[in-house]
């Protein structure tokens, strides 16, 4: 789906919503002024002056407003000028991100499913120019451990069309082939994001200016790039590569593509429940070992393989349970 997006003033902004009032619907995402859907084209105006066109018209709709937006940029970028200027990049490490990181246009990958016994591994990447940071913003983008299933998925919903990305789902059945082949969790994970973040430097690099790549960390990066030994790692030359734990917070990129890697995550949950018959909880708490037993009882051991992470102490626990 075409999308194109547009920072206006105020003024602008309610020129359109009185051009589009004939189109203007009922549905009012937080922190919009209004909706409208003339011809084709999802108009979604924000009160941070963003505007977004989506859809086969989105292209045709905007460019009726590009000259105000071009006028409006012009003026802002005398003013950012110096600001840009003091925030220039000091890097202290190899891998670290610079002060300025979250202003940059960013692929930023993360993982969610790797602490739960029940359920895949999802992995994503997403990619986030820095004229759509205050537009993920405003669509409620922020650390996916600070949102709730259904939240992660009406913004899963909103951003999804908008944000380039790779989703990987890596489900139990391949995952434990892969760990009884001899793969830790650390390899797989670093397999993973190295094919997502591939595949989405593949798909914008031609049109995209891409200032660096932001990886959630989860073991230190020569640890990662040993494990991914022998390899294709088209990303690594020629790009800015940094590392950071807790990154959702560093990059907006990361925050999308948790919230992406979630909401797969959940989805791959409920099927799991629905074929199982059972409401298998997430973690690998106590809770799960006594789920995991009555799991065996009813299906035998042998079925844990397309609904578990085998090598979890779960696995054992749940077989004490039993006996």
């Amino acid at each position: 789906m075409s999308n194109t997006v547009l920072t206006v003033t105020k003024e602008i902004i309610y020129k359109m919503k009185e051009h589009y009032k004939s189109a203007i619907t009922n549905q009012n995402p937080p922190g919009s002024i209004f909706v409208a859907k003339p011809n084709g084209c999802t108009i979604t105006a924000y009160n941070s002056g963003k505007v977004l066109f989506q859809g086969n018209g989105a292209s045709t709709e905007a460019g009726k407003w590009s000259a105000d937006a071009d006028t409006h940029n012009r003026s802002k970028s005398n003013k950012t000028t110096a600001t840009k200027k003091k925030s220039a990049a000091v890097n202290t490490g190899r891998y670290a991100p610079p002060p300025n990181i979250g202003q940059l246009s960013i692929i930023g990958s993360d993982e969610v499913g790797t602490g739960d016994y029940f359920g895949p591994i999802t992995v994503t990447a997403a990619y986030v120019s820095n004229d759509k940071i205050e537009l993920l913003k405003e669509l409620g983008v922020k650390d996916s451990k600070d949102l709730n299933d259904t939240q992660i998925t009406k913004i899963a919903q909103q951003i999804i069309p908008i944000v380039p990305h790779s989703l990987l789902i890596l489900r139990n059945e391949k995952y434990n082939e892969l760990e009884q082949s001899g793969m830790n969790q650390g390899k797989l994970k670093a397999m993973l994001h190295n094919q997502a973040i591939s595949k989405v430097l593949t798909r914008v690099k031609s049109e995209n200016k891409v200032d660096g790549i932001l990886i959630d960390q989860f073991c230190q990066p020569e640890v990662f790039f040993n494990y991914l030994k022998g390899k294709s790692i088209p990303w690594k030359s020629g790009e800015n590569i940094y590392f950071s734990t807790k990154a959702e917070g560093i990059h907006i990129a990361v925050a999308a593509a948790s919230i992406i890697a979630r909401y797969a995550f959940v989805k791959e949950f409920d099927k799991l429940s629905k074929m199982t018959g059972f409401e298998l909880p997430k973690g690998a708490g106590p809770k799960v070992d006594q789920k995991a037993a009555e799991f065996i009882k009813k299906y035998g051991e042998a079925a844990l393989t397309k609904v578990a992470k085998l090598h979890f102490a779960n696995t054992d626990k749940a077989k004490r349970l039993i006996k």
